[in-house]
């Protein structure tokens, strides 16, 4: 055999064995849309008891979508995440992901808080709620979302901009619920209300209340019980003085938004993104993240924490969430139309 060759040979089995190598590495990599420590920490746990490391890139849930689309199929991807419907609708509509086969993953999200061909599934749930303070604002006086628009509440409601996910969300179940043009009456009568031009996030919309802005302002329950486990004693003091209201529980209930993940539609390491989500999705995980974030399990067999138990039961809007993904576009235009910034 000539030396050329003997060599030639001998880098062919080199790269090889160094491919074959690299294709034994367990991994899985995770693009998310989630900036949760509690999260990172389940991602250590996962990779403590399975040994596939956990490759995590956090950004924009749209500069995430954007990214994957420029990558194609070379997207090191395998798992997408993010906290809103609305970006999930996207992720789906741009092709960026892969429907979910699994029956252990699909059995354990109820069927309204997943994609109807499983293109993603819930990770955990908000509540859209109302808060109010308990000295100015008498539980009673609160009933539904629709009630909100009543002249009693002129320069007493306090809620963010339409540029929150999650206000484009309830505009949109506002619209699968009552129809277009009621929805639009709905969001004229909440601009005529509002305390405020809106500012802020939940957060701040909670604190403004506690300052005399307003009585009563529409937020993630979550926000409520950051507030209230906060490290910083005058948040703590604040969320104190503000009670809890879960809307139209005679009727549809309250409105739910997710977070939620999906399996990339290019996923190199396809079970092991699989083995993930089984994960994200057992009890002791959907527990840990309820816990640490005190958002509401997807997984109805999982523990909650006290505090959300102090909530007490509600009753969820069960309408499938896919759905309000092809109606956010009209809930854009209605927000321009009444002049909600």
């Amino acid at each position: 055999m000539k030396m050329g060759y003997r060599i030639y040979i001998f880098f062919i089995a080199a790269f090889m064995g160094f491919s074959s190598c690299e294709s034994a590495k367990e991994e899985v990599n995770v693009y998310s849309g989630r900036h949760y420590q509690a999260d990172e920490e389940l991602f250590r746990q996962f990779t403590a008891s399975t040994g596939i490391e956990v490759n995590l890139i956090k950004g924009d849930s749209d500069q995430l979508i954007n990214r994957m689309l420029v990558e194609g199929e070379n997207t090191p991807a395998d798992v997408f995440i993010t906290a809103d419907v609305g970006r999930l609708t996207r992720a789906v509509d741009e092709g960026i992901l892969s429907p979910i086969s699994d029956i252990e993953i699909l059995e354990r999200v109820p069927a309204h808080l997943r994609h109807p061909e499983s293109y993603w599934v819930g990770l955990m749930k908000r509540a859209r709620i109302v808060v109010y303070h308990r000295e100015r604002v008498n539980p009673t006086e609160l009933s539904t979302y629709e009630n909100l628009t009543d002249k009693k509440w002129q320069g007493r409601l306090l809620v963010r901009s339409s540029q929150s996910h999650y206000n484009q969300s309830l505009m949109a179940s506002m619209i699968a619920a009552n129809g277009a043009d009621s929805a639009e009456l709905w969001a004229a009568g909440l601009v005529r209300n509002m305390a405020q031009s809106p500012r802020g996030n939940d957060r701040d919309q909670v604190k403004a209340i506690a300052a005399g802005i307003g009585d009563i302002a529409i937020i993630n329950t979550y926000y409520l019980g950051l507030l209230l486990r906060s490290s910083n004693e005058e948040e703590r003091r604040i969320a104190s003085e503000m009670g809890l209201f879960f809307p139209n529980q005679q009727g549809r209930g309250a409105h739910i938004n997710v977070s939620g993940l999906g399996l990339s539609a290019h996923a190199h390491n396809e079970d092991n993104a699989i083995r993930l989500i089984r994960f994200l999705l057992q009890d002791d995980s959907q527990a840990y993240l309820s816990a640490s974030n005190f958002e509401y399990p997807v997984v109805s067999s999982a523990l909650m924490p006290d505090l959300l138990n102090e909530w007490g039961q509600f009753k969820g809007d069960t309408l499938n969430i896919s759905e309000l993904g092809g109606l956010l576009p009209e809930a854009m235009f209605i927000f321009d139309r009444v002049g909600w910034p």
